[in-house]
């Protein structure tokens, strides 16, 4: 009588043993979820902080500024398209001379970078250029 007692005891333990394992997996893959979901909602809210520009500049045969670069996305979850970027155009001493947007129109997946080429006259007394994401547009 007391071996069938500890052989349905050892059976019970083994069956809740088994069950507690999948519940344990599905727990933690819901848990993942909604990480997932919650930084997703985080980088659709501020594309700014993960989005980073790198960019060459020179000048072309008739005197336009060629601004060739990149936009680099280093979210983990959000694409994003149609990036949008403020160019300062600076003096020698620092000073502002002038600014304009331009829009970056292609979709960048998380740990990709989109190229750009961005052909203008500059404003006289230019030094340096300085280029910053404003925000883009999420999917």
């Amino acid at each position: 009588m007391r071996i069938i007692f500890f052989i349905g005891c050892f059976g019970a333990l083994a069956l809740f043993g088994c069950n507690n394992s999948k519940h344990k997996t599905e727990v933690e893959k819901e848990s993942y979820e909604k990480a997932k979901e919650s930084l997703e909602e985080k980088e659709k809210k501020n594309p700014v902080l993960f989005l980073y520009v790198n960019n060459k500049n020179k000048h072309n045969l008739i005197g336009q500024t060629v601004i060739k670069g990149n936009v680099l996305n280093k979210a983990k979850v959000c694409t994003y398209k149609d990036v949008q970027l403020e160019i300062s155009f600076f003096s020698k001493t620092g000073t502002l001379l002038e600014k304009g947007n331009e829009t970056v129109y292609d979709a960048i997946q998380p740990g990709k970078s989109a190229e750009f080429k961005i052909k203008n006259f500059t404003p006289k007394g230019t030094d340096s250029i300085s280029i910053r994401v404003l925000g883009a547009r999420t999917n």
